[in-house]
């Protein structure tokens, strides 16, 4: 794994001197630049992960600095700026726009390091956080006690040991996503960032700067595989990469290096890649529509998720897990499944896999009332979750409520529904559905259904 990369701005020789001589000693990689323009220099040459920014430079001030790398969005990360001159006024407008803290000169030593140890902590969290928002809770481990799924940890533990890529390939829904994540926090990257892109939520004009970034004058915004540089990448939806794309994300694989777009400069990375796909890639190269040496490349160790209906034996500790974690996370009223509804749910054949089951346990805390789930309602709820067939009996929606209501509540289950045949995928979807895929977006968005979320 790659040291985390720190770059020093600060005007005075012998602040840089010293303070990288500490920080290298603590182990991280230290860039300097003596100035505003030396400082945009370097952004430009590598990603930090943490700018020592001082406020008072002969070109340009701090200031205006982070005023200038923070428009548009977020700073591309934790800013600790610093001054022998500070004053409230500057200290809050460099709080406004996004720095993590303000360190007064002469700098204290012990206190800059506390200070850059916990804006990672922060800066970690946080891009937890957002990756992980509107999911249940993290799976720490993959849940099941049955001999596939104790396999498949241990296969997944090997895995994380190496520092190889990983094509992870099942059917939609049975967890990719997790086991990828789950190699990640077990390997020696753990401590780096693990970052997620899904290709078919993506159009493809925006495939290549979602991946690559690029640049715009003395604006540069950083892709996901500089954001991913010291950890792990991970590529979902894989075989739905255009071509263009492809041939360039196997030149990072090559060379370890890559362009952004509108640049001209290398920029270096070190990271591991997690590919993931519910088709058969080995058909996608036949086909001619996927590079068979990235395939070669990705294929280094193959890991295989199998369906829920192979490992049926799991749907108790599933269900458990799911029922357990919206309880505590989104505050549901506590409901257990009784024995005939368990037994029924562990000869369902889950097309949807873990996806559908968290969905419906979600669904039957929401909906339910008593402390009980009992046979009837499970099968009321599973006849709900298959495809309509033209029966009232079988419409996901209630003839009782209002037409509007009604409507929306057969919009969200189709679009459920569809979304799941589509692996995830709003591009496939938007296909499926015969919808222009920005008004798509926001009907997903206004029906509440969030593409990402669940099980992969």
């Amino acid at each position: 794994m790659t040291a985390r990369h720190i770059l020093v701005v600060d005007d005075e020789p012998d602040i840089r001197e010293l303070v990288s001589e500490i920080l290298e000693d603590e182990g991280y990689t230290v860039s300097t630049a003596e100035s505003g323009e030396a400082a945009r220099k370097a952004r430009r040459a590598r990603r930090p992960d943490l700018i020592l920014l001082d406020i008072w430079m002969e070109d340009i001030d701090g200031i205006s600095l982070l005023r200038e790398w923070s428009e548009g969005g977020e700073l591309p990360c934790p800013v600790v700026m610093m001054s022998g001159h500070g004053t409230i006024e500057t200290a809050v407008e460099a709080t406004r726009l996004g720095a993590y803290d303000f360190i007064e000169k002469p700098i204290s030593l012990a206190k800059l390091l506390l200070t850059i140890e916990r804006a990672f902590e922060s800066d970690k969290l946080q891009r937890e956080n957002v990756g992980l928002r509107q999911q249940v809770q993290p799976v720490l481990e993959p849940v099941g006690r049955s001999p596939v799924m104790e396999q498949l940890r241990e296969q997944a533990r090997k895995i994380a040991q190496h520092g190889s890529w990983v094509l992870i390939f099942g059917e939609p829904g049975t967890g990719k996503g997790m086991f990828a994540r789950y190699i990640h926090e077990q390997s020696q990257r753990r401590e780096g960032p693990f970052v997620e892109i899904a290709v078919g939520s993506i159009s493809e004009e925006n495939s290549a700067a979602e991946l690559f970034g690029h640049e715009d004058g003395e604006k540069i915004h950083y892709g996901r595989i500089e954001q991913a540089n010291g950890g792990t990448l991970c590529i979902s939806d894989i075989a739905d990469m255009d071509m263009q794309t492809q041939t360039r994300l196997l030149s990072v694989f090559q060379t370890n290096s890559f362009t952004r777009l509108g640049g001209d400069e290398d920029v270096k990375v070190d990271l591991r890649v997690i590919a993931t796909t519910q088709r058969n890639l080995e058909e996608e190269v036949a086909a001619g529509r996927f590079r068979d040496d990235l395939f070669y490349h990705l294929n280094v160790v193959p890991l295989h998720i199998p369906a829920l209906r192979e490992h049926a034996d799991d749907v108790h500790d599933l269900l458990n897990y799911y029922i357990d974690n919206f309880v505590n996370n989104e505050q549901l009223g506590y409901r257990h499944f009784s024995v005939a509804a368990q037994n029924r749910l562990r000869t369902y054949e889950w097309p949807g896999n873990v996806r559908e089951l968290k969905n419906l346990v979600q669904r039957l805390l929401i909906l339910g009332s008593s402390d009980e789930i009992e046979l009837d309602e499970v099968e009321r709820s599973i006849s709900r979750l298959a495809p309509p067939t033209g029966e009232p009996g079988a419409l996901p929606v209630s003839y009782d409520l209002p037409l509007r209501e009604a409507r929306e509540q057969f919009e969200k289950d189709y679009l459920e529904h569809q979304l799941n045949a589509a692996g995830g995928s709003v591009g496939k979807l938007a296909k499926r559905v015969g919808m222009e895929r920005t008004h798509l977006y926001r009907k997903l968005r206004a029906l509440g259904i969030d593409h990402k979320k669940g099980a992969e």
